[in-house]
């Protein structure tokens, strides 16, 4: 039996989600109207009802995003809303707050958010048992980790494969909370870990001043599907439900390509939805927004994964600056035009940034020549033609079909069958023309046939008997065609393969025993469903604690030591760094703190 990957995209609205399926996506991924961790990119249910749609003709599947941690006055309204995306088709929900566990849910399958701080094989554990049908991996996990829980537990797992970052554990994040009443946990975070800070040492001393110290790259994982197929992976989640969608549609196309190439040297496996997209463009992640690329935690600890000099997208690297003029430069490799967007770090590593004017016999004209010299490396940060493309349809998907044309004394038939064995006909009366032609009659019924217009359709195969066919006008092999494939779309959405999973509670023992601020309970029936399994929740929530004195406000595998080499086991002959190092903005500053046994680092506010 064949295995099922699944490509997933994110949709921050429906035109967004729908450009993701075109693009080759197998699920997308979308916010609730409301409670969504992306607050900003919630929609409507009209909209989802039209995503769902387009999609479910390709079974595609949508899941829809309701993870925020609630109130106890929010319960009653996200379980309406709950029943609403239901009810319109929703293949999933995907939730962070236990609470929802404890309210009459329909039978939609349950998704745990890595939100949920999914990074250990017993919280795994815990999560299949309760009733999960899949889980989200924290980003931190690395491939043995990865293998490991796949060896422990048989519930899907599903994993970030592109996309921004966060440096703190998902789920485990007060920063924002605490520096301006934000919640990351309640879909509005401010993003504080996109800031620049101030490093110090135990006495003060300055270590790095004014850099993006908290500020990663971009997860990118194009490479490594193999890798994840063997650790375990099934889906593959593109982050980005704030990106625009001309960054959806190229980087979706780029790993449906990935994983399409994966599929084809490797039997066992097979897509999870219909149709095949052709593209007007070739995918290139790296002409879309990055901070540069990472692997992150995927092999371990082996490269530095912060964006130190700048939090914004640098783009994809060109090359460097060969010759330098009055207003214009050479590079040694030149495909630039009018409109790109380049940009480059200066000598004191702060990131610049210049529109191409002209391109003119090799020569580069920028509207600003300032900081740039023989030598300076380029990026660009905006690809003009690229963005051309995106801007239009540029791309279309086809449902394979074979047709069968017959012709019976005065009746017609064509019948059809698609690439998931779905199956159609139709038959009219006409009355038959011997043809003066008959091989021009035969090529008439192939050309109309076949051409399957802005249908979700493509003809792979026709036949048609008997070999010489009666003549038909246009007209008459149009409305046959068009006929039959309407039929065939209805059938194909009465046969959606929709899975409905009741939820029942039980009793599986949590894997800890007692859960501070950090197990996110907002509301009593959260608590109620901790303690009914095994825990005690000796905390509420960080965003309704009366003290967050000398609370924890970022939990992360991240370490500002080894990105800037201060790491103890690497030091060598060095003199150790005086602790406790600090990080200060104009308004705040945090300690750090280290545990070197499991490589982990922990941000904790102090005063000004």
């Amino acid at each position: 039996m064949q295995t099922s990957l699944e490509l997933l995209s994110p949709a921050g609205n429906a035109d967004i989600g729908i450009a993701a399926i075109d693009h080759g996506a197998d699920a997308v991924y979308i916010g609730a109207p409301k409670f969504s961790a992306r607050a900003e990119a919630g929609v409507g249910v009209a909209d989802i009802a039209r995503l769902i749609r387009h999609a479910h003709l390709y079974y595609a599947k949508v899941y829809v995003a309701l993870n925020t941690i609630l109130t106890d006055r929010e319960l009653a309204e996200s379980l309406d809303i709950i029943q609403e995306v239901y009810e319109l088709g929703a293949d999933a929900l995907i939730l962070q707050d236990v609470v929802l566990l404890e309210l009459p849910l329909p039978p939609i399958p349950l998704i745990a958010s890595t939100q949920m701080h999914n990074d250990t094989v017993e919280k795994v554990q815990f999560l299949e048992a309760v009733g999960f049908k899949r889980v989200i991996l924290a980003r931190e996990l690395s491939r043995d980790e990865i293998v490991d829980i796949r060896s422990k537990t048989k519930i899907e797992l599903e994993a970030f494969v592109h996309g921004s970052l966060c440096v703190s554990y998902s789920g485990q994040c007060y920063m924002s909370q605490a520096v301006t009443g934000r919640s990351g946990n309640r879909g509005v975070c401010a993003q504080p870990c996109r800031s620049h800070y101030t490093l110090t040492d135990g006495d003060g001393n300055v270590i790095r001043q004014n850099k993006y110290l908290l500020s990663l790259k971009d997860l990118n994982l194009i490479n490594d599907i193999p890798e994840l197929v063997a650790a375990g992976i099934t889906s593959f989640k593109i982050e980005g439900r704030y990106k625009g969608i001309e960054y959806v549609k190229n980087v979706t196309a780029a790993f449906r390509q990935a994983i399409d190439r994966f599929i084809s040297g490797h039997s066992d496996y097979r897509k999870s939805s219909s149709g095949v997209s052709s593209l007007t463009f070739l995918p290139a992640p790296e002409k879309t927004f990055n901070r540069g690329y990472t692997r992150y935690f995927l092999y371990g600890r082996r490269e530095k994964v912060a964006s130190l000099d700048t939090q914004k997208s640098i783009g994809q690297h060109i090359g460097e600056i060969a010759e330098v003029g009055n207003d214009y430069f050479c590079l040694a490799c030149n495909d630039l035009q009018n409109g790109d967007g380049l940009c480059f770090f200066t000598r004191k590593n702060d990131l610049a940034g210049f529109r191409v004017d002209r391109v003119d016999k090799g020569k580069i004209y920028p509207n600003n020549m300032k900081g740039l010299e023989i030598g300076t490396s380029l990026y660009r940060n905006h690809d003009m033609a690229l963005a051309k493309i995106l801007k239009k349809s540029s791309a279309n998907r086809r449902i394979a079909v074979e047709m069968n044309f017959t012709q019976e004394d005065t009746l017609i038939r064509l019948a059809v069958r698609d690439e998931d064995g779905n199956e159609a006909e139709t038959v009219q009366e006409v009355l038959l023309e011997p043809p003066r032609d008959p091989e021009r009659a035969r090529e008439q019924i192939e050309k109309h046939l076949a051409r399957t217009g802005n249908t979700p359709y493509q003809t792979a195969r026709l036949t048609i008997h008997p070999p010489q066919p009666g003549f038909l006008p246009a007209s008459t092999l149009n409305g046959l065609r068009r006929d039959v494939l309407e039929i065939l779309t209805g059938i194909r959405q009465e046969k959606y393969p929709r899975q409905n999973i009741q939820f029942t509670p039980n009793d599986a023992s949590y894997p800890e025993k007692n859960l501070d601020f950090r197990a996110n309970v907002l509301n009593d029936l959260a608590r109620r469903f901790y303690e009914r399994h095994g825990a005690v929740v000796t905390e509420p929530a960080f965003e309704v604690l009366s003290d967050t004195t000398g609370k924890t406000v970022m939990t992360t595998r991240y370490c500002i030591r080894h990105q800037l080499d201060m790491c103890s086991g690497m030091q060598g002959s060095g003199h150790p760094v005086k602790e406790p190092l600090r990080l200060r903005d104009s308004h705040h500053a945090y300690r750090l703190e280290f545990d070197c046994r499991q490589c982990m680092m922990f941000v904790i506010p102090e005063g000004k």
